[in-house]
């Protein structure tokens, strides 16, 4: 389980976030919405310490992050972030980075053994010697999101991973984490763009508007209010076999 409490974020004299409050449970899947600069990246950031809070604290399994070195948090939490180079490195070298954490001054048969699997399940058994920088962008998604799991986290960090995506690549990956979650039983946030999407994938929604949580809730306390609120936009939602759907009115 993830849990921010009273989070405030600022670079420099410019405040980027204040007093976050948001918890994810194992094996649900918390969207972060809202409007481009509104800091939903940023949140990501600090839920490990790739940006450290000025205030508040992050736990992990009532871990604090705080007092945790690089290669503890990255044991308990998996990032994939919104723009990955494709290294000049193979697929399955790519893989095993994840589980550098874990590795002591050598890597042994299990840690092959989890990257194998992997692999395997993620569909990339027949593509693991090829170069990275050679395959499509759907690919390179799921190899990070592959070389995520190899950590063996208990939290995954996703910044938006359907971006620059058609609408099949997008379907496919978050039909891939939906299962990786349910598998792993992962608490998971992702930050989205795509409201049609998050609430088919989903579990909650926390919307934000200025650097603060504007809204919390799930996917069928999602209103037109809401959104108008933080997009400016209005917009009806209506239910489609059972799941809302947003549709703009302008």
């Amino acid at each position: 389980m993830l849990t921010v409490n009273g989070v405030d974020f600022e670079y420099r004299t410019s405040k980027v976030l204040e007093k976050i409050d948001v918890g994810v449970a194992q094996g649900e899947i918390l969207a972060i919405l809202g409007p481009n600069g509104v800091g939903k990246s940023t949140l990501l950031k600090c839920m490990n310490m790739i940006l450290r809070p000025k205030t508040g604290t992050i736990m992990i399994d009532e871990h604090d992050l705080a007092k945790m070195s690089g290669s503890e948090i990255a044991k308990k939490a998996g990032y994939v972030a919104q723009r990955n180079e494709a290294a000049r490195m193979t697929v399955f070298d790519s893989v095993l980075l994840g589980r550098k954490p874990h590795i002591g001054w050598k890597i042994t048969e299990h840690d092959y053994e989890l990257v194998y699997d992997a692999l395997e399940k993620f569909g990339l058994s027949e593509m693991q010697l090829r170069y990275i920088d050679e395959i499509s962008g759907g690919e390179l998604q799921r190899v990070c999101l592959c070389r995520a799991i190899v950590q063996e986290p208990s939290v995954l960090l996703l910044d938006e991973p359907t971006s620059a995506l058609d609408l099949s690549r997008q379907m496919e990956i978050l039909k891939l984490i939906r299962h990786v979650v349910d598998r792993h039983n992962c608490a998971t946030i992702m930050t989205m763009h795509d409201l049609n999407l998050a609430l088919r994938f989903a579990d909650r929604f926390v919307f934000m508007k200025n650097g603060e949580i504007y809204a919390s809730c799930d996917k069928y306390g999602v209103t037109p209010q809401i959104i108008e609120d933080v997009y400016g936009i209005k917009v009806e939602v209506i239910l489609h076999n059972e799941l809302p759907i947003v549709v703009p009115c302008e």
